[in-house]
């Protein structure tokens, strides 16, 4: 072994290893999500988000899992818009757990620009390199920077970004999905009802951490700080 090679593994290893750790401690949530649905089902966001329309919708009028979750991030539309449009493996990463939806490789700290470029009836947000219809999903709605849908079959995935008055953004999610009797469906529900809620919280708070650290961060009111503490 090269001292070349010991470092490269010991330096892979530093880097799991928080990985490793930080799976764990999220361990309960994943395990245990069936328990509080009603809750995650709408993680940070308020009761008219939850109840207002979001484009998207019509594409699966049938929905056995509706999430719609929210957060507040300190940075204007236009700084959060790029860390969406490069979401995926073997692009920026998804931000969350990446021993889980990764391979190990740290999500992006960066905006990659060789990912910037997006348009309808793009594959996006691709779970396998390189992109399938089969593992990623389809632009079906985009109107930069404020909405984003992504699509695939019996799934959407619909981002809303609004301004804030102080200049901020309120992010809003909503994943629909409907479960379908076909052999494919166990992997579905077990994916939707024990891995959603942890790995899109995670990625919500991924995304608010990487688009303030490019951008100062505003004094908000009080009502904003309460909400953000609220959605923790």
């Amino acid at each position: 072994m090269t001292p070349m090679s010991g470092g490269s593994r010991a330096g892979g290893l530093r880097r799991t290893l928080p990985e490793a750790v930080d799976v764990l401690r999220a361990l309960p949530l994943f395990v245990t999500a069936p328990l509080y649905r009603p809750w995650h089902l709408r993680w940070g966001a308020t009761d008219s988000e939850v109840i207002a329309p979001m484009p998207g919708d019509e594409i699966v009028p049938v929905s056995h899992f509706t999430a719609t979750r929210a957060i507040t991030i300190d940075a204007p539309p236009e700084a959060v818009w790029p860390w969406l449009v490069q979401v995926g493996f073997g692009r920026a990463g998804f931000y969350s757990y990446d021993l889980l939806d990764n391979l190990g490789r740290y999500s992006s700290d960066q905006i990659l620009p060789e990912w910037q470029q997006l348009d309808v009836g793009d594959l996006t947000a691709p779970m396998a390199n390189p992109p399938t219809p089969a593992t990623s999903f389809t632009v079906a709605v985009m109107r930069a920077p404020f909405l984003l849908v992504w699509t695939k079959p019996d799934s959407t995935w619909s981002w809303s970004l609004r301004r804030l008055p102080e200049g901020g953004t309120r992010l809003v999610t909503r994943l629909r999905q409907r479960y379908r009797l076909v052999p494919s469906v166990v992997v579905t529900v077990i994916l939707a009802e024990l891995g959603d809620f942890p790995m899109m919280r995670k990625m919500l708070m991924g995304i608010k951490r990487r688009a303030e650290a490019a951008e100062p961060v505003r004094h908000r009111p009080a009502v904003e700080r309460g909400a953000a503490r609220s959605a923790r």
